[in-house]
């Protein structure tokens, strides 16, 4: 059975060369296409305002990527200002860009999921009465842990610091898309975002048959959207390695 990885380009080679290394034939099918924020203004006016900043919550790793991409030359991550992480994936990028270890606060290890609520639970043990808050998205998204902040004090900003949208297949990915919509059975679909769902529907419009496909989801939110386009078989893993490698290699035969 093919995975096919639909993370954004930059992180599904990186997965699927760690899948590779476990034995489990990957290949990479981005469904998501991630560019520069529209307004590049505007994240380097969050960037002059980091030092006077409590908190800067990054929601993924493609947020921590284009966010430090548009860094001023010469700048540094201020010391006393805490980085928030949603997961490992943000966690590394972060640790990569040169944020210090110490200044990281991100979900327990063995949180059930790594998401907004999950990076919550680490959060609301703090008094954030007049703290200065900073998330960086993408353009859209949820409003839940602003929304948490602000009801204990916080005075909360948001920042674009990139763009999604479909992207255009080229040659070899029509391949793999055509190869996976002709032999369900032998392709695993690894969602780990409710978009990549979407835009998989927005590609292949009426040509596919959600029926058959087999997918993998790393929360429970991926899951129930592609049960509501009809997928029969929808396995959950939490979005590690391990977990997911454990979870592959369960559904193998």
């Amino acid at each position: 059975m093919r995975v096919l990885v639909t993370r954004p380009a930059s992180q599904a080679v990186d997965w699927v060369a760690r899948l590779r290394e476990s034995g489990i034939d990957a290949a990479a099918l981005p469904l998501i296409c991630i560019a520069p924020a529209a307004d590049g203004a505007k994240v380097l006016e969050a960037w002059a305002q980091l030092p006077a900043l409590r908190l800067v919550v990054f929601v993924s790793p493609n947020a921590v990527e284009q966010f430090m991409a548009a860094r001023p030359a010469g700048s540094a991550w201020p010391p006393g200002v805490r980085a928030g992480s949603t997961g490992p994936g943000t966690t590394q990028a972060l640790r990569r860009a040169g944020v210090p270890g110490a200044q990281i606060v991100e979900p327990a290890a063995d949180a059930a999921q790594f998401d907004s609520e999950a990076l919550w639970l680490q959060l609301q043990r703090d008094d954030w009465q007049f703290a200065q808050v900073l998330i960086v998205r993408g353009d859209g998204g949820r409003e839940w842990l602003a929304e948490r902040l602000r009801a204990c004090g916080a005075q909360v900003a948001l920042v674009a610091a990139y763009r999604r949208s479909a992207p255009r297949l080229d040659a070899t990915g029509q391949t793999l898309l055509q190869a996976a919509l002709d032999a369900p059975q032998s392709h695993l679909w690894l969602f780990s975002s409710s978009e990549a769902i979407d835009n998989l529907a927005q590609i292949a419009g009426s040509a596919i048959d959600w029926r058959p496909l087999l997918a993998l989801a790393t929360h429970p939110r991926i899951a129930a959207r592609a049960q509501q386009l009809g997928l029969r078989t929808v396995s959950l893993a939490r979005p590690t390695l391990d977990a997911v490698r454990a979870c592959i290699q369960s559904m193998s035969p």
